[in-house]
């Protein structure tokens, strides 16, 4: 004979196994690591080649701030990404005050980061370039994510490059979230110092993860003394260019209870101072 187990006995232990069963469900295997990276870095692809052919609003600041958190400098650029009448795409500056800053100077490196880095895209042909190292499962705003940790194989001339963590939607394949820093040899002489940054994405027109925020709180540890600053990247207002312009992902649904309408070919496979 067993002793029974009370009800809610009962239900702790069902839970147990619930919660152990979908620990294991991420414990993956190499191959199974290997086919996830290759699938989301062919999404990050796509991802990149779609954000191409939008416009957006992209609102960058930098502030110093003395040791009660006071800011004592700021440097500010408000830019529209956009496209001219012969569809070039180019940036229109839209605001650009005088810089106050007084105890750092932003490198050609800093703005490279902003451009490339910060916005990270881990697309395919970019995966030789980096170690890439599965950590786990983590929810991240109730979406459930692969965790991997990623920095550069090799750091060639004065290529930026990121390092740090990426969070990856497990069932868009995309990635959500970033944390990490810009790093490569610096172009100039000097005591250049990068810090920490966390971008988050948001899914826009239903389908791509776009970056829509990139924040830096940190303390810079120069030669001639530690300088905190606060960093912020705002992308917005995201706009599909041009009626003729689309961008699939996946199989498209045709209706036929709608008139036909030109179609383009969807995109061949193959990412803060």
């Amino acid at each position: 004979m067993r002793r029974a187990i009370p009800i809610p006995g009962l239900i702790l232990l069902l839970g147990a196994a619930t919660l152990a069963a979908d620990s294991n469900k991420y414990d993956l295997s190499q191959a199974q690591i290997d086919d996830i990276v290759q699938k989301f870095a062919a999404k990050e692809a796509q991802f990149a080649k779609a954000r191409e052919v939008y416009t957006y609003r992209q609102t960058a600041r930098i502030q110093e701030l003395d040791d009660s958190g006071a800011i004592t400098g700021r440097w500010e650029t408000v830019s529209d990404i956009v496209f001219s009448p012969e569809g070039k795409r180019t940036e229109h500056v839209v605001r650009s005050p005088v810089p106050t800053l007084r105890n750092i100077t932003l490198t050609p490196e800093d703005l490279e980061d902003m451009r490339s880095v910060q916005p990270f895209v881990l697309t395919t042909p970019d995966l030789p370039k980096y170690l890439i190292r599965y950590l786990g499962h983590q929810n991240v705003d109730e979406i459930g994510c692969y965790v991997f940790a990623v920095k550069p194989a090799k750091i060639e001339g004065n290529q930026r490059y990121f390092s740090g963590e990426v969070w990856v939607d497990d069932r868009d394949l995309q990635i959500v979230k970033t944390y990490g820093r810009g790093v490569g040899n610096a172009s100039r002489k000097g005591d250049n110092q990068f810090p920490k940054f966390e971008t988050y994405r948001e899914q826009i027109d239903g389908k791509y993860w776009f970056p829509t925020y990139t924040v830096a709180n940190d303390t810079l540890h120069f030669k001639s003394g530690d300088q905190r600053i606060r960093q912020t990247i705002r992308y917005e207002d995201y706009k599909q260019f041009g009626a003729e312009t689309k961008i699939i992902f996946g199989d498209e649904v045709k209706d036929d209870t709608k008139p036909a309408q030109p179609a383009s070919p969807s995109p061949a496979p193959p990412k803060k101072q």
